[in-house]
């Protein structure tokens, strides 16, 4: 069976990512900073007839992290999808957010995704398939001042994207950044569930995929959801995706 590996495991999307990817036949890797959350995550995903491993690290601890790869990768295997779903959401705005807080939230909203994909990237590339897929945001299209890290964040992961998907689509490797644009809830537009979907169509198309970015932003959502008072409406530009 191929092998899954989510970093960044928590109860609402990467769940959902998780039991796609066990019903679709794939063994499940998991990496997140709470046992407790990965050991309920494992059994349910077990009934489902997936085998399973897990390591607890901090995304933003390289030496944690690719530890963390080894270990699961011992257990169940080379990764043949890897998701980076890891993010650290602190509310700051550029004159109040500090530098060293910047640099600790960079370190798990990018530094992370590279090492992480670094590791897994050698063995798909060998074998000449396999997906590695990010999941980013619609701050990186549009920021608010009120979530000034996390924007830059989501930015430089897109760019990371960007340059990994030149780089390794032509040698058979999916690779794409996911934003997702709007609050995930059960039930609603966002729901996880039906984003879900959209990771497992990106991973398992052809070789080589040609989209390196999904903007997932459905008729009807509200494209202001980081400025819910609508405090910036005047001097943010709504994004060209959801002008139509």
């Amino acid at each position: 069976m191929p092998n899954c590996l989510i970093v960044g495991v928590g109860p609402g999307l990467s769940q959902a990512i998780a039991q796609r990817f066990a019903r679709g036949g794939y063994n499940l890797g998991m990496i997140a900073r709470r046992a407790d959350l990965i050991e309920q995550l494992s059994e349910k995903l077990q009934v489902q007839g997936a085998q399973t491993a897990w390591a607890t690290a901090d995304a933003g601890n390289e030496a944690e992290l690719l530890d963390a790869i080894k270990s699961i990768e011992g257990m169940i295997g080379q990764t043949d999808v890897l998701i980076y779903n890891a993010a650290v959401m602190h509310a700051a705005g550029p004159l109040d957010l500090t530098s060293r807080a910047l640099r600790r939230e960079f370190e798990v909203n990018v530094v992370g995704a590279f090492a992480a994909s670094g590791a897994v990237a050698p063995n798909m590339l060998r074998k000449g398939k396999g997906a590695i897929l990010f999941t980013g945001g619609g701050l990186a299209l549009e920021p608010y001042p009120e979530w000034t890290s996390l924007a830059a964040g989501k930015a430089a992961l897109r760019s990371l994207a960007f340059s990994l998907f030149k780089e390794m689509s032509p040698k058979g490797v999916n690779v794409a950044v996911i934003a997702v644009c709007g609050i995930v809830k059960h039930g609603g537009l966002f729901d996880p569930a039906r984003i879900a979907e959209e990771y497992w169509r990106l991973a398992t198309a052809a070789d080589g995929l040609a989209d390196r970015e999904l903007i997932f932003q459905p008729a009807g959502s509200d494209p202001h959801y980081n400025d819910p008072e609508r405090v910036h409406v005047t001097t943010s530009i709504t994004p060209e995706h959801a002008r139509k």
